[in-house]
């Protein structure tokens, strides 16, 4: 099962709005349960280079089923995941991509979010993620 682009454009608004509440700008992806894009947006005036980081956090919680900032804990030197972000063509494991999961806790797809801090970029990804498992008008 994966989101449908309808979905994934509705996580999106969420994840604009939280964005426009935190008073910043962000590139946001949301990827579907193969980890292929399905839905981009780079908000007016978002950094260009946070979007291939913004497509990658979206990658790197669906390839591992969870947030990437528990991904980078592991990776820190001496942790159990050593150098994983030279996996997979390249990872990003600090905040900012989380899993998107249904109501019933299944993997749908993941989002990423780039373009500030990663606290805001982990806010506005949480948001959409959880817009999604929380609101059964998405699903």
């Amino acid at each position: 099962m994966s989101i449908t682009l309808k979905q994934a454009e509705k996580i999106i608004e969420v994840a604009k709005q939280k964005s426009i509440d935190l008073d910043t700008k962000m590139n946001i992806a949301i990827v579907d349960s193969g980890a292929n894009l399905l839905a981009f947006v780079r908000m007016d005036g978002a950094w260009i280079g946070s979007t291939d980081i913004a497509l990658k956090k979206a990658k790197t919680a669906r390839l591992f089923d969870m947030n990437t900032g528990n991904i980078g804990a592991l990776s820190q030197p001496g942790g159990t995941l050593y150098n994983i972000e030279h996996s997979n063509n390249g990872l990003i494991t600090f905040p900012g991509g989380v899993p998107i999961k249904n109501q019933e806790g299944d993997v749908v797809g993941a989002i990423g979010v780039s373009g500030s801090t990663v606290e805001n970029d982990h806010a506005v990804a949480e948001a959409g993620a959880n817009a999604y498992s929380t609101a059964p008008v998405l699903q």
